[in-house]
């Protein structure tokens, strides 16, 4: 879904930069996305897509404080030989 929107946004954007409609067109193409972008229904997923976006980074920082308090434990932990190969957990 996020590419073909990326998709559609860059064909639009190289079109109206492209275009050689002139002025009226370019007027058109700006009245219809200045609607589009004030239409209730694009607000509503707008927000709707920003607090889950909210979410997932607030998960992932909540997963990297954890991680990033781990990290000098499994350190400290692993004493290296050369005798010993390096295995790796997972």
């Amino acid at each position: 879904m996020k590419t073909r929107m990326m998709f559609m946004a860059g064909a639009a954007i190289g079109y109206v930069l492209g275009t050689k409609a002139g002025r009226e067109r370019y007027e058109q193409i700006k009245r219809l996305s200045q609607q589009v972008s004030e239409n209730p229904n694009v607000q509503e997923a707008a927000g709707m897509l920003r607090a889950k976006g909210e979410e997932f980074a607030g998960a992932a920082r909540g997963k990297a404080n954890h991680l990033k308090e781990r990290v000098p434990e499994q350190v400290a932990g692993r004493g290296k030989s050369e005798d010993q190969p390096t295995v790796y957990p997972g």
